[in-house]
Parts: C-alpha cells; sequence; structure tokens
C-alpha cells in the first residue's frame, strides 16, 4: 500500500502548505530570471506567443495578461496541433515563443519550441525540471524551483509558474520583482486565514454536481483553473467563462441549483465583476466570492485574500481554491493525490 493510498490527500495538503517557501525560494533566486529578462529586453520582440497544456494553459493565460499590459505586447496563445497534426510552420522572426511546462516532458511543446526556434522565434521554456528536454530545446530557460510534486493536481508548481512569469515579465520591462517581496509572507497569511471560511464553503458544495468559475483579468486565469481543479481531484462538473462571457449568455444556465466561484481581487478586473455578480445573483446561484474584495460583491460565501498589486493577485488567490478541492474530494470521498485516470505527466501530441 503506498502512502498516498494510506493517507488520502496527504501529498497534496503537504504541497499547498509548501508554497510560501517555494515562494521565498524563488525570490531569493531572481537573479537567474534577470539574465533571461535582460537577453528578452536585447532582442526587442514584437509580438509574443505561448505554448502550454492543462494547468501550466492557465498560468500562460496569466502571461498573456502581463505581456498586453506591463510590457504593451500584443500576445496570443499557440494551438500546438497546427504544428504537431498540421505541420504548420508560420514566420516567427521577431517573436517571443514562451513555451510553459511543469515537466517539460509534453511531447507536443517540444516540437512546437524547436519549430518556432527553426523558424526565427527567441525561445524560452519555463518549467520545473532544470534537465528536461524542453529545457534543452528552447534558447533560454527558466527554472521555477518548486521541487519535486509528487500529486497529480498541480499546486505548487503552479502557484510558483505564476511567480515566475510575473518576475520575468517584470524584469523585460525593467522592473526588479519589488513588489513581489512580500508575497511569501501574504501566502502564508492566505492559507492560515482562509481555513475557516473554506471549510465553510465545503460544507455547502458537498453535494454540488455543477459549477461555475469565473473572474475577469488576471483573474481570469485562477477561475480557469479552478474549474480543472474541482474537475480533476472531485469530479464535478466544473466550467469557466470570463465574467464578460457569461453575461453573454451562458448567465440564462444558472439557477438555484448552480455554484458560482467568483475571483474578485482588488484593482479593475475585480470591480468589473460587481455587476455580474449582480445578474448572477439575480439568476438564484449561490455565489462564493474569493479574494481581496470578496466583501465588496453580492455572496453567500466569502473567502478573503490579503491585498497586494492587482497583477499578483492570482498567485495568492489560488491558494485558497486549491484547498476548496482538496477538501471537497475528500469530503466526498475521493483521494486528490490519485485522481482516476489521470498521470503526473500526460503526453500529448
Amino acid at each position: 500500500m503506498t502512502e498516498a493510498t494510506a493517507t488520502p490527500g496527504r501529498n497534496m495538503t503537504d504541497e499547498i502548505a509548501q508554497q510560501p517557501a517555494v515562494f521565498a525560494d524563488l525570490l531569493a533566486g531572481r537573479d537567474a530570471i534577470a539574465e533571461v529578462a535582460a537577453r528578452i529586453a536585447e532582442r526587442r520582440p514584437r509580438f509574443a506567443l505561448l505554448a502550454a497544456r492543462g494547468s501550466s494553459d492557465h498560468a500562460a493565460l496569466y502571461a498573456k495578461y502581463l505581456i498586453e499590459v506591463l510590457l504593451e505586447l500584443p500576445a496570443g496563445l499557440t494551438s500546438p496541433s497546427t504544428t504537431t497534426l498540421y505541420g504548420a510552420r508560420p514566420d516567427l522572426t521577431d517573436v517571443l515563443l514562451v513555451s510553459v511546462s511543469q515537466s517539460g516532458g509534453s511531447p507536443d511543446l517540444l516540437e512546437v519550441t524547436e519549430s518556432g526556434r527553426e523558424r526565427g522565434a527567441l525561445t524560452v521554456a519555463v518549467t520545473n525540471t532544470a534537465d528536461s528536454p524542453l529545457n534543452s530545446a528552447a534558447e533560454l530557460s527558466v527554472d521555477i524551483r518548486a521541487g519535486q510534486e509528487q500529486a497529480v493536481a498541480a499546486t505548487k508548481t503552479y502557484s510558483a509558474t505564476l511567480l515566475a512569469l510575473y518576475l520575468l515579465i517584470d524584469m523585460v520591462r525593467g522592473g526588479t520583482g519589488a513588489q513581489a517581496e512580500s508575497i511569501p509572507d501574504l501566502a502564508a497569511t492566505t492559507l492560515d486565514t482562509s481555513r475557516e471560511a473554506v471549510d465553510e464553503a465545503v460544507r455547502s458544495y458537498r453535494f454540488a454536481e455543477r459549477i461555475v468559475t469565473t473572474g475577469r483579468g488576471y483573474s481570469l486565469a485562477t477561475a480557469s483553473e479552478a474549474a480543472l481543479k474541482l474537475a480533476e481531484t472531485s469530479y464535478l462538473s466544473a466550467r469557466s467563462y470570463s465574467g464578460a462571457d457569461l453575461l453573454h449568455g451562458p448567465v440564462a444556465a444558472l439557477d438555484a441549483d448552480t455554484a458560482v466561484l467568483a475571483m474578485c481581487s482588488d484593482g479593475r478586473g475585480g470591480y468589473a465583476m460587481r455587476e455580474v455578480l449582480d445578474a448572477v445573483h439575480e439568476r438564484g446561484a449561490d455565489i462564493c466570492a474569493i479574494g481581496s474584495a470578496a466583501s465588496d460583491v453580492r455572496a453567500s460565501h466569502r473567502i478573503p485574500v490579503p491585498a497586494c498589486a492587482e497583477e499578483l493577485a492570482p498567485v495568492l488567490e489560488v491558494l485558497p481554491v486549491q484547498q476548496l478541492a482538496l477538501g471537497l474530494a475528500l469530503d466526498r470521498g475521493f483521494d486528490p493525490d490519485n485522481p482516476r485516470g489521470l498521470r503526473k505527466v500526460t503526453r500529448t501530441r
């Protein structure tokens, strides 16, 4: 009998708790990220592409917002299958291609990176495995320094990827990552103070079958990651929508039998969620607001998160999301360390 089987959720529990220390270590090693950022700045890319799958795709979505807002460069998410299945080889001269993969072992991302480099892109791998094939294929690489992750559901590797991407992009624009220096302490506070509110939400949603997650701006990435975490650990039917898109039709499907997790942090994205949640409330849905502005919106449950710069909020607000996914899985009788049918590394082409 494995240790994970003997104690369901033990690995995920431990890895959630490790995140403040992971953040502190990543910040301590940011000089290496600064070197990569300087190389990118020298090349002066005119466009950015991000390649990723799964949780890393949500981190890439976060980076897309950072690049478009902080660097004011157009950015897009690649479709790896256009390369791997259809053989497309676009001209990527003056393009920054960032491939995000916790393992660095996904064959499709490797092929996209190799092809991109051949076609003129400046390629950067962001991984948790310094000696991975993806790191070898890319011209530059960033190590997220999260340490080995045992649970199948990504927790510390996801949040460390967010922080690494923030540091990289901030440094490309000439910053030092100074706004992130308080993140380890704020993360520890978040994990400690959110427990009671998370436990209350677990009790409320234990028997839920349908959950919608939503957010705007930087926090859209957290909404996407929340839906994935709930689906893979608790086998819930979970869908993620931008708050803006939710109003363009899907809100009509919400009712009293629907739970809605809404990311509501201080800043423009969180402010824009107020109108969205007013409409959701009118549909009778049960709303759980997560974030530093959770107290400012209409909701049945609120899970507060300490305030920080809006562009760093996703690093903190995903922590109670992870706690909620863990708690729901255990309460529903599942082992989140070993979701059925899933492996730690998914090999797609």
